[in-house]
């Protein structure tokens, strides 16, 4: 099922955000995905994932690669940006659009959340309350309408006609645990209509991380369980994009000493903070890697 064949090499990647500096957990995550890359005989590389327009900056991508340099994680080839993609992902949209399988949502946040709450029992997710589908049928005369007067609107997966497609795919991914490597089955129902085109954006998340990790040829993800409900969400696409499935291993997050996550607003954790401090890299790398981190930080319980 996944990429990983004899002529192929082992492939990971470590893929920020350039919306802040890098803290302590993603400074582990790279680390750690630089030497399982390093375990399989593979390389490492590094993607850009900087389709937000809004809050990616320039200057938060030379901070990332700044810290990584410092740590000591050393990456393979040409840093992909996913702002310098956005034909690929546009290529991808559009096979699903002809499909009948994506349509445009042209909902605010105010009214999802109003129907959510006219409801009373809106199903959840693992993001909470999943989208009621206001948009899904409405006529497509207005639906030409509203996009020819080019009101703002995003793409959202039909997850039901998706699934129907998809029908006799075995929809599954395998996670590969230290122990060993387990199937998984997707349920990518649980997330309902995902975005896969934003109003502000040609593309989301979900669409340009599994484009993308096709791509480039990604045999192996290492990344955190917050990205686990994603995982099925990304397997789906792969068998409606026919893409291969790497495989998959998902670490705990880091808690700060009020158990809460790290994010990158968090004062006092990020790499360059550490680095002011005056503390060793050498020294972290170590720790890092036996699990030992600064006071305060832990895993969060699996």
């Amino acid at each position: 099922m996944h990429l990983l064949i004899d002529n192929i090499l082992p492939t990971l990647r470590f893929a920020p955000s350039p919306t802040g500096r890098l803290h302590i957990g993603h400074g582990w995550s790279a680390l750690m995905a630089m030497d399982r890359a390093a375990q399989l005989g593979g390389v490492l590389r590094l993607r850009i994932e900087d389709i937000d327009g809004t809050r990616s900056r320039a200057e938060h991508v030379d901070g990332i690669i700044e810290d990584l340099r410092w740590l000591g994680v050393e990456w393979s080839g040409e840093v992909v940006f996913q702002s310098r993609r956005l034909a690929l992902y546009k290529e991808a949209l559009g096979r699903l659009q002809a499909r009948g399988l994506v349509y445009p949502c042209f909902c605010t946040r105010a009214e999802i959340a109003a129907e959510i709450a006219a409801s009373g029992s809106a199903p959840h997710g693992s993001d909470g309350a999943i989208y009621p589908g206001i948009c899904r049928d409405i006529r497509e005369d207005i639906r030409a309408l509203r996009l020819e007067r080019g009101d703002a609107h995003c793409w959202r997966l039909d997850m039901a006609r998706a699934l129907d497609e998809a029908k006799g795919v075995p929809l599954l991914w395998q996670e590969d645990r230290p122990d060993g490597v387990r199937d998984i089955e997707a349920r990518p129902e649980t997330a309902g209509d995902a975005v896969l085109a934003r109003k502000d954006a040609p593309t989301s998340y979900h669409l340009a991380a599994t484009v993308d990790d096709a791509a480039m040829g990604i045999s192996h993800i290492l990344r955190g369980d917050d990205l686990r409900a994603a995982t099925d969400i990304h397997r789906l696409l792969q068998a409606l994009l026919g893409l291969p499935t790497p495989l998959y291993r998902h670490h705990p997050l880091l808690l700060d000493a009020n158990g809460k996550r790290l994010a990158k607003r968090t004062q006092g954790l990020s790499l360059l903070e550490l680095r002011e401090k005056g503390v060793d890299p050498t020294q972290l790398r170590a720790d890092l890697r036996a699990g030992r981190f600064p006071l305060g930080i832990h895993l969060a319980k699996a």
